[in-house]
């Protein structure tokens, strides 16, 4: 097992969608179970950010309520930080169902020597699956308490790895595995995902 820590982001109030959708199955089980359960195959801790107690029950896993709450994704990865037991922290949304192992063992190690390694997948980038170091956390807290909360906004204040995403699809689908359920039509076609990948339809 590597010594990082795996951090399930589930504070979100899912508007989108119109419900908690952490526990929504996708596949043969509920979201957030199958984000948690491939943490679990890699990380020597695992934790829920932001999420509910009864989430925490479920999966057997500790929930790590926001320091400053109400701010989104990055309150969440503040937390973690905080409260893990290992310098690095591997996170992830919960409406992230195919993300993998081998992916999250792979960002891992392009953290070496960064604050945040963190995927591009086109234009964009995926700032809710990365890595982000302890060294984070004080940056993170003074751009919460200046009322930033998008996460990247403060990566200007740290040392950021970019990871191509030629890297990312030697191991995976990326545009599969990066898929996230917003909106009830996005759970439809997450669902139908799903079932293609079982069949290899």
């Amino acid at each position: 097992m590597i010594q990082a820590t795996g951090v399930v982001l589930a504070g979100g109030k899912s508007k989108r969608m119109g419900y908690d959708k952490a526990f929504l199955e996708v596949g043969e089980a509920a979201m957030i179970k199958q984000v948690a359960s491939e943490l679990k195959k890699v990380f020597n801790e695992v934790l829920i950010a932001g999420g509910i107690k009864e989430q925490g029950e479920l999966l057997g896993l500790q929930v790590i309520p926001d320091r400053i709450p109400g701010r989104g994704p990055l309150s969440g990865i503040h937390a973690a930080l905080g409260a893990a037991k290992n310098p690095k922290c591997l996170v992830t949304a919960c409406d992230m169902p195919f993300v993998t192992a081998a992916l999250a063992r792979f960002m891992i190690t392009q953290a070496d020597g960064y604050d945040v390694a963190v995927p591009t997948h086109g234009i964009h980038v995926q700032p809710l699956f990365a890595v982000y170091d302890r060294n984070c956390e004080g940056p993170i807290e003074q751009s919460l308490l200046n009322n930033i909360r998008k996460v990247i906004d403060f990566y200007p204040l740290v040392r950021v790895n970019y990871v191509n995403e030629k890297y990312l699809r030697a191991i995976a689908d990326i545009d599969f595995a990066f898929f996230n359920v917003n909106t009830p039509d996005d759970l439809e076609k997450a669902r139908n995902m799903a079932v293609r990948d079982e069949t290899g339809a």
